[in-house]
């Protein structure tokens, strides 16, 4: 049951544009959760929240029919096209922020979504345990590249980031276990690290 993983609550308003990045992320993981639970009301607010946040690092322009297009579409329940912006959403953020040189920026966003999504992942296989679903955690390549990416970032010296790469440390082991299988123990593992930064994304140190 997704409804249970949709979250309403909005996240503080931050001013560090690396902070809006990763929580730009998170929201629009959240978009795709309030999909799978049919809810319009949450799709919509979301639709304002990635605006207000684009806005927030530069790129509102680009988004702004994205979530005109994705208000109107949870309005009237077509949830495949909510997708479809959603999915429009993301490519925009990153296509308009590469355009700028800010492609720092654009991988924190990645990076948002994919700790939001693993956090929502690991709470459903934890509640019910299967090897393919834990399976979907094998991504040591994504996590490498993650890692990679924000040793490149000195300059975005925010509590956040450091408890970042600090918690990808901690996860690269439970995941990258060559041919054998993720275990129940380590996605649980994952689960609670992924909560706990998602945690710190959301709200103010």
């Amino acid at each position: 049951n997704w409804k249970e993983y949709v979250r309403s609550n909005k996240g503080s308003n931050f001013t560090e544009r690396p902070r809006i990045a990763l929580l730009l992320g998170t929201v629009i993981a959240d978009g795709f959760i309030a999909v799978q639970a049919e809810d319009a009301p949450t799709v919509k607010e979301i639709g304002q929240r990635v605006l207000a946040l684009s806005k927030g690092i530069g790129v509102g322009n680009s988004i702004t029919p994205h979530a005109k297009a994705i208000i109107e579409a949870a309005d009237k329940r077509k949830w495949e096209n909510v997708r479809q912006e959603l999915d429009r959403t993301q490519n925009s953020v990153q296509q308009a922020m590469n355009e700028v040189h800010d492609e720092k920026l654009s991988q924190l966003v990645s990076l948002g979504g994919w700790l939001r999504g693993t956090e929502v992942l690991t709470a459903v296989v934890t509640k019910r345990f299967s090897t393919d679903g834990a399976e979907l955690l094998h991504q040591p390549d994504l996590l490498a590249y993650f890692q990679t990416r924000l040793q490149a970032m000195p300059e975005f010296d925010l509590a956040i980031i450091r408890e970042i790469q600090g918690a990808l440390v901690e996860v690269k082991p439970l995941i990258d276990v060559g041919n054998a299988h993720i275990s129940p123990e380590s996605v649980k593992k994952i689960n609670e690290i992924t909560t706990r930064l998602d945690s710190g994304i959301v709200t103010r140190d």
